[in-house]
């Protein structure tokens, strides 16, 4: 989206024996020093000395930091890393902006996570409940950057966003999951599929509309935080039912459920209120739950279709 209005953009990626950059490979890099377009950087939101180096050299007009620990159930195995990155890399991030002196407006990517079992709907001024090192993590760079904000005057911006998914979503978060084995099973590459707790609920919506809200706050001429989420609610077993429905199946034929799936501590039901971003960013979706389903497994019937004929993806 960035690119498509003509920034230039600069992204950190982690070094890795193994290349793992699939969702930008399509993208075109830009040559050292060549502007515009779209450069990398070795980096990690674990190295402070790194961060600070690289916001000193690109001077960034904007900062969005998406980077995270982001699976919730893994959060439970490895709270340590998670709140070492999830929750300390934002305070590197905000700290590197402040000792670098670059002027940045700085977007932070929160969680609808932070609000765990307070009861719905949720926006602002909820309070907030965190059941998972993930949440904890979350709701710790959620303070720090208003902390920043109040300390130090920097325009700082938490998005509180609310599940929001597209087919470039990762193969082990739930709706990709699901879409992904509809798409399978229905070319007979998969016979089952999974699932932990189908009795969640979530508000999904669709990123490629979710981004342009991240874009709107850092254009607005105050710093704030916000709630962005679509309002609407659906639990895991109406998203498998919809899902599969696409494709002419029955659910219930093909999804199991097992509790090693299940998470220590659940969060039973999140509806997002989004009436602050759509006063004062002028957003709103427009792309709902079962939308959103069907556009996912028509993206992964045509990847699984690849599979089948033994392509690359």
């Amino acid at each position: 989206m960035l690119l498509d209005k003509g920034y230039e953009v600069h992204g950190i990626v982690r070094r890795s024996a193994s290349l793992n950059r699939q969702r930008i490979d399509h993208l075109p890099q830009s040559a050292p020093g060549a502007g515009g377009g779209l450069h990398l950087h070795y980096g990690d939101l674990a190295d402070a000395v790194g961060l600070v180096n690289l916001v000193r050299d690109v001077q960034p007009d904007e900062i969005y930091n998406l980077g995270a620990q982001s699976h919730v159930a893994v959060s439970f195995d490895i709270p340590d890393y998670t709140g070492q990155v999830t929750g300390l890399g934002t305070v590197k991030l905000l700290e590197a902006i402040h000792a670098s002196g670059v002027d940045s407006r700085f977007y932070q990517a929160s969680s609808s996570e932070m609000f765990g079992s307070t009861p719905p709907p949720q926006h602002e001024e909820t309070p907030f409940h965190p059941r998972s090192p993930y949440a904890c993590a979350k709701l710790y760079a959620y303070y720090t950057t208003v902390n920043y904000r109040e300390s130090y005057g920097m325009f700082t911006c938490n998005g509180i966003l609310f599940n929001h998914e597209s087919p470039r979503r990762g193969e082990n978060f739930v709706t990709r999951k699901i879409t992904r084995a509809v798409a399978r099973i229905h070319l007979g590459l998969q016979h089952e599929l999974v699932l932990g707790n189908v009795a969640a609920r979530r508000d999904w919506g669709y990123a490629p509309e979710y981004v342009e809200a991240m874009w709107r706050m850092l254009q607005h001429d105050e710093p704030a935080d916000y709630v962005v989420a679509t309002g609407d609610t659906a639990s895991v077993r109406d998203f498998c039912e919809v899902s599969f429905a696409a494709v002419g199946l029955d659910w219930q034929e093909y999804v199991k459920t097992d509790p090693r799936y299940e998470r220590p501590a659940e969060v039973p039901d999140l509806i997002g209120d989004a009436a602050k971003a759509k006063k004062l960013l002028d957003w709103e979706p427009t792309v709902r739950w079962r939308e959103l389903a069907r556009i996912m497994v028509e993206a992964d019937i045509e990847l699984a279709g690849r599979e089948a004929r033994g392509l690359a993806p």
